[in-house]
Formats: C-alpha cells, sequence, structure tokens
C-alpha cells in the first residue's frame, strides 16, 4: 500500500515594517540614557571600596573599638555588652566586661588595623581587625568571649565545646540583652545575606545622591 505525500506549503518571510523615525528616536534616547546610567554607576562605584582604619585603639567593649576617628564594629562576632551580667556555678558575673578584657589582652598595646566597606545602623565601620599578626575578630570567638554573628561558626563550636569564655556558664544572646535593657536597636547579623542587603543600600543611596 503506497502513500502519497505532498510537501506542505511554505510559509513566505514578510520582513517587519521599517521603524518609524519617532520609534527610532525613542530607541536611541532609551540607549543613550541606559549608557549614560552606566557611566555613572561606573564612576559612584569608586567610593563603593573598603575602608582601611588603623593606629593605637581604645577599646569599647569585646566587639568594638575607636581608632583615631573612626568608630569600629567588629564584622561577624558579637560579644557580651559592656553591663552585661553572665552566670557561672551559680553566681553571676561580669562576662561584658571580662570580654573587654580579653580583647584588650589579645591587642596587647600593638597597632590595630581594621578593613571594611560596611557601616551599621550607628554609623560604624564593620571591619576585619588584626593586631600583632592576629586576627582579633577570630580570636575573640575562639577565646568564647563572643559568639558568631554572621561568620565564625566552627570557631564558635569549638570553644562551646571546650567551654571556653562565656560557654563555661549561661547567658543571654548579646542581641537578646540589647533589647531587655533598652541599648538600642537589635542590630542584624552580618552574614552573606546582610551584606547583600547593604551593597544594594549603598547603591540605591548613590543614585539618589546622582540623581
Amino acid at each position: 500500500m503506497s502513500r502519497s505525500w505532498s510537501p506542505r506549503p511554505r510559509r513566505r518571510y514578510y520582513p517587519p515594517p521599517p521603524r518609524s523615525p519617532w520609534r527610532r528616536l525613542l530607541d536611541y534616547g532609551l540607549t543613550i540614557i541606559l549608557l549614560g546610567l552606566l557611566i555613572l554607576l561606573a564612576a559612584r562605584l569608586d567610593r563603593f571600596q573598603t575602608r582601611k582604619a588603623e593606629g593605637s585603639a581604645i577599646v569599647n567593649d569585646g566587639d568594638s573599638l575607636t581608632l583615631g576617628t573612626e568608630r569600629i564594629r567588629m564584622r561577624g562576632i558579637d560579644a557580651p555588652e559592656y553591663q552585661q551580667i553572665c552566670r557561672k556555678d551559680g553566681a553571676d558575673y561580669a562576662c561584658g566586661r571580662l570580654a573587654r578584657q580579653a580583647l584588650v589582652r589579645l591587642i596587647s598595646g600593638n597597632p590595630v588595623t581594621c578593613s571594611g566597606w560596611q557601616r551599621d545602623r550607628y554609623g560604624r565601620l564593620l571591619g576585619d581587625c588584626k593586631a600583632g599578626g592576629k586576627d582579633l575578630n577570630r580570636a575573640q570567638v575562639e577565646a568564647g568571649w563572643a559568639i558568631a554573628y554572621g561568620d565564625y561558626e566552627t570557631e564558635q563550636a569549638v570553644a562551646r565545646a571546650g567551654k571556653a569564655g562565656i560557654w563555661a556558664g549561661t547567658f543571654d544572646q548579646p542581641q537578646d540583652w540589647r533589647e531587655s535593657h533598652h541599648e538600642g536597636p537589635v542590630e542584624k547579623r552580618h552574614g552573606t545575606l546582610a551584606s547583600l542587603g547593604d551593597a544594594l543600600r549603598e547603591m540605591f543611596r548613590f543614585w539618589a545622591r546622582a540623581l
């Protein structure tokens, strides 16, 4: 049994109608605006860079210090507030003051260098700080005098298992203590999502200033 086959008629190609002069003008205008915005963004991004502060440090508490006129909040960690009280062996103790003393000992009078590009809601630079070859952010968590706050989770696990610092007893999370003692707004974690949010806010701020 044979089958007959007939090819389908081919569709004819019709070129799109030519764009009107006004449409071409609109397209050119949008292209120029887009290029202008990209150039403006590139010019503004020179400010969107790492800031660095160094010098002799004034230690405020277990996770913040001052270098000259620059106030630093150590990124990725959260130490007990200076007035915070923790408990160990059934007794209260001044864990906030001990956290500050631990940071003072880590610095040991050496010059401190902090770098970062984000700022918290109080205008402090969120910095990664070093002194005498030590990573101060990491060392505070390793010693148990700060908790991981968006970073250093592995170091915290080791400190907790070894009952170092505040892990030897019980304590309120620093952010909970701040909230219950009305020490200002609770700060957000300084992890990847927070960094992305800060980056977007910085870019919107640049656009607002430029327009």
